[in-house]
């Protein structure tokens, strides 16, 4: 069994927000998949700008840095 961090339910209710009327299950987790994926990869981004700059600690400015298009 596979471990996750991001519920379904959270994964439905940002489908619905969206304006899903309905979501299966397969699409639930995909979602989660691809946030889980996405958010591994930012993070370890954020954790590169944080040493940079001599922090251990990530901070809002390391994640944005690190999601910008720069």
């Amino acid at each position: 069994m596979t471990y996750h961090d991001l519920p379904l339910a959270a994964m439905e209710r940002v489908m619905k927000r969206a304006g899903a009327d309905r979501v299966s299950e397969d699409a639930k987790a995909a979602l989660r998949d691809a946030l889980e994926e996405a958010g591994k990869g930012l993070s370890k981004k954020a954790l590169t700008l944080a040493l940079h700059a001599g922090r251990k600690t990530i901070k809002a400015e390391d994640v944005k840095l690190a999601n910008s298009k720069h």
